[in-house]
């Protein structure tokens, strides 16, 4: 196993890590998960830089990779939503999303079609893990100024969530065949 496939693993395994601290009864508990949460992120850009600067990307990696990133995603909403942070209907928009969008890389993989990240898709992905962490953060330092930034960069996720899985189908609809009978 190389490098950036050992990187994706630790943050496959600081999604349970973050739950539990999460969920502890202390009042530092959702900011003590925020700093696991902001790792976990940033291991996504250093699993990537390593592996395609140094040429290892492989197929474990191409699929644990993405995986790990809506694991880690979807856990976070998940929670915030039993807090009573967020909305549960948009993490169901959000998660939908999800599954469409790799449902729909599975087809181009079968084949034989590599699709590439578009830019609306990394944003969307910077955006949800801003809005994530600043709930996690209870919106500081944002809540002394009664600006809900948190709650501001939600919407502007969801807004880029659902704009980039347009994009995404609508750009590669030949995949589905879309047309044919």
């Amino acid at each position: 196993m190389n490098l950036a496939n050992k990187i994706t693993l630790i943050r496959v395994l600081l999604v349970p890590v973050f739950m539990v601290v999460f969920y502890l009864d202390s009042a530092y508990s959702t900011y003590i998960a925020a700093a696991i949460f902001i790792i976990a992120s940033l291991t996504d850009t250093l699993d990537g830089y390593i592996a395609r600067s140094r040429n290892m990307v492989t197929n474990f990696g191409k699929f644990v990779d993405p995986l790990a990133d809506k694991v880690l995603v979807s856990a976070a909403l998940i929670s915030l939503v039993e807090l009573g942070k967020i909305p549960g209907w948009i993490v169901v928009v959000i998660i939908a999303r999800e599954f469409t969008i790799t449902g729909f890389r599975v087809i181009a993989a079968s084949e034989g079609i590599t699709i590439a990240a578009s830019p609306l898709g990394k944003f969307k992905t910077i955006t949800q893990l801003i809005a994530i962490i600043a709930l996690l953060i209870n919106n500081f330092p944002f809540s002394y100024i009664s600006l809900p930034f948190d709650l501001i960069m939600l919407y502007v996720s969801l807004f880029f969530t659902i704009i980039s899985g347009i994009d995404y189908i609508y750009k590669n609809k030949h995949v589905l065949r879309i047309g044919e009978k």
